[in-house]
């Protein structure tokens, strides 16, 4: 037995023991939020069982009047864990597979042969199992629980199999044990002697904790990288997070990760289209991350295509799902879902370059769309609005009025209302929240039964909302219709509606300026709307989608001299440079007295700035920060603060950087001038031999044009 390590706490708050459990059902249920390796788990089987009898010692039929762990109510440290819980509990696979009890009584059966017999070759943490007498208010027994893991497949790995384990929780002592199984000859599953793990909390006195893991010995350890990576992983990375999850006050106000399908298919199913449309990476032609994009659309195709599965099977559907996705910007999700056998089509105001490689059988329509009755979609399935922007709000309404059938996906990023930007309501919510809640109610206003999830995707905002069943009968649509009417009609009475044109381009979450619009179930919807009848209905006066011609307003088009000047001034603040110290070469970089000025907030910097350039400022998007960000090479912010960044500490990108990037990077190598070998009173950090800037005039090189690469 080993000690993989060990971490004092101090409960200050009293959220120990249930903390523990708290963050142990983290680690038992979703593992790969620690081990990146994996993709997720399943809980196959949990039961109560009594607890082994160790040679030389009687299993207890009951319990000693105290318990040895110094609780003053004498209840160990099993916290909430075990109260209300059933004697005995079956859990049924997320994916229809059939759960295990029987396998789970029979390994139950051996473990405590094994530990009734002394197996040498078990922990001795093993035998500690229930070794305390507990009181008779207590459940009898242990909680034992089969999992099944899932591990991301690898390019370095070829076994990328399921793994499965037999936990065994001791709610009393506050230990969690991990027994590795394995499959023999026979196809029957037993457990193994290497990679036993136990987690531990003990309580020392008073408000005094430690949490600890134990391991099998160093020589019955074998790591294999992915589902057992190595001892000092576990003392490090996993129990640094137990002890941090432990003592956490604050509750997740989110759903947890991909909870309404199963995380088996998911993980299956990513890592075939993964595989799939990687190659796309290496073909983007938009400005945008191509990594970050491409990945990020195949989590959402994946998510969509097991929901709408799962729906098939639970309405006995054989026909695959129709689909519109309103605001499909790069098209790729469309794309990805049409490979795949389901008929639908993207909308956008504004086409992209990538929208030609996809060839024919992707269907995306370049059109601007406006809330009223001539965009109805009354043969399609489902609506998707994927940072749907402007559009968010109206495409609940769009789907239950469209047909009683048709639901709705919506990955909400931006914040706006029916008429533009969302005004915030409730301070003791966040932003995020708060507009997450005010979608909900715009479904649940139009009849939906709204069902929230929080997706597996590289992005802040990742958290979806379905409507995919009403809450009324087909008969009572002309009365719900009204109830929608006069909540459209509330909202735009209570907001004050204004017509700004230019709100429909608002940034978000560095991820898209470019979803509005549309989508399909005729196949001359399009057109139609060009020439509407006296009759169509407008739902929405208000409502202005945003310009076709998108206007740049990231700083970007700033002046280069307005920008030169605010660079030298928040620099100057940083730096502390008085009139009395002239920004000049009189120091030896080389001496490490490098001035690397102070930190800022924002609010601090901005004080120091003039009016007219704060209100010149404000008219873009992200304003100061923004342009602070854009000068990368002075400046770096971080948590709301400004530093001057110190190119000594830069660390190398792990990551391989896609080819465009390492091209563009070695292309545009003393292009430039270095501004702090310009500016700065110590000039600049690095050599010239080290600094991708130029040092003067002489070392600057002309720009080269990159030659896109061209594809079939």
């Amino acid at each position: 037995m080993g000690l993989a390590g060990a971490i004092a706490l101090r409960d200050s708050a009293s959220l120990l023991p249930r903390g523990f459990w708290a963050a142990v059902s983290v680690w038992l249920e979703k593992p790969q939020v620690v081990n990146k390796r994996l993709s997720g788990s399943r809980i196959e089987a949990e039961r109560r069982v009594p607890a082994p009898a160790v040679a030389g010692h009687r299993a207890r039929p009951g319990r000693g009047a105290g318990a040895g762990t110094g609780t003053e109510e004498g209840r160990g440290i099993a916290g909430d864990w075990g109260q209300g819980r059933e004697e005995e509990r079956q859990v049924t696979a997320g994916d229809g597979a059939i759960p295990h009890p029987t396998m789970l009584e029979a390994l139950w059966s051996d473990f405590s042969g094994m530990i009734a017999q002394e197996d040498s070759e078990m922990p001795a943490f093993i035998k500690e199992l229930e070794k305390e007498n507990q009181p008779e208010t207590d459940a009898l027994g242990l909680d034992v629980v089969l999992r099944t893991l899932f591990p991301k497949s690898h390019p370095h790995h070829f076994s990328v199999q399921w793994s499965k384990e037999m936990v065994i929780k001791d709610t009393f002592n506050g230990t969690v044990t991990f027994l590795p199984l394995e499959e023999n000859d026979e196809g029957k599953y037993q457990i193994k002697k290497c990679n036993i793990y136990q987690i531990r909390l003990t309580h020392t006195k008073d408000d005094e904790w430690s949490v600890s893991i134990l391991t099998s010995s160093p020589e019955n350890w074998v790591a294999d990288g992915i589902v057992y990576p190595k001892r000092t992983w576990l003392g490090n990375e996993l129990l640094s997070k137990l002890a941090k999850w432990s003592t956490e006050e604050k509750q997740s106000e989110f759903k947890s990760t991909l909870s309404l399908i199963s995380v088996a298919k998911y993980s299956r199913v990513y890592q075939e289209l993964k595989k799939k449309y990687k190659e796309m990476v290496k073909v983007w032609p938009e400005v945008t991350d191509p990594e970050k994009f491409v990945y990020e659309d195949v989590a959402i195709a994946t998510y969509l295509l097991i929901l709408w599965e799962e729906e098939r099977a639970e309405k006995g559907l054989s026909k695959k799902q129709s689909f519109v996705d309103l605001g499909c910007g790069n098209g790729l999700l469309v794309h990805i879902l049409s490979n795949e056998g389901y008929p639908g089509r993207g909308i956008d105001i504004r086409r992209r370059k990538i929208w030609d490689m996809y060839g024919p059988q992707t269907h995306l329509e370049e059109c601007a769309i406006r809330p009223d009755d001539s965009y109805l979609f009354p043969n399609v399935d489902w609506l998707i609005g994927n940072h749907s922007d402007e559009l968010t709000p109206w495409i609940p309404v769009i789907a239950a009025r469209s047909s009683y059938s048709c639901c709705y996906f919506v990955l909400p990023c931006c914040f706006f209302d029916f008429h533009g930007k969302y005004n915030r309501r409730q301070s003791q919510k966040t932003q995020y929240r708060e507009y997450l809640d005010f979608v909900t109610e715009v479904g649940l206003k139009c009849g939906f039964s709204v069902e929230e999830d929080c997706l597996r995707i590289p992005s802040t905002k990742r958290v979806c909302l379905i409507g995919k069943s009403r809450t009324y009968p087909p008969l009572q649509e002309d009365r719900i219709d009204k109830q929608r009417t006069q909540y459209i009609n509330n909202r735009q009475s209570c907001t004050g509606v204004t017509s700004d044109k230019t709100v429909g381009s608002n940034q978000c979450d560095s991820h898209h300026v470019v979803n509005c619009v549309v989508d399909q179930a005729v196949e001359l919807e399009c057109a139609a709307n060009e020439t509407k009848t006296d009759g169509d209905r407008v739902w929405w006066s208000g409502f202005q989608p945003r310009e076709k011609v998108e206007q740049v307003r990231n700083c970007a088009a700033l002046p280069r001299d307005f920008v030169d000047v605010v660079v030298l001034t928040v620099a100057s603040l940083l730096l502390n440079a008085t009139q009395e110290k002239p920004w000049e070469h009189t120091l030896d970089v080389h001496l490490n007295t490098w001035n690397k000025g102070e930190s800022l907030s924002l609010r601090e910097v901005a004080e120091h700035l003039d009016k007219e350039t704060l209100k010149r400022l404000k008219n873009e998007y992200g304003g100061l920060q923004t342009l602070l960000r854009n000068n990368h090479q002075v400046f770096e912010v971080l948590n709301g603060r400004v530093h001057i960044r110190d190119w000594r500490e830069e660390k190398p990108s792990k990551r391989t950087k896609p080819e465009v990037k390492r091209r563009f990077s070695a292309e545009a190598f003393k292009t430039r001038l270095c501004w702090f070998f310009s500016h700065h009173p110590d000039g600049c950090s690095l050599t010239s031999e080290s600094c991708p800037y130029a040092h003067g005039t002489e070392e600057l090189r002309q720009p080269q044009i990159m030659k896109k690469k061209k594809h079939p």
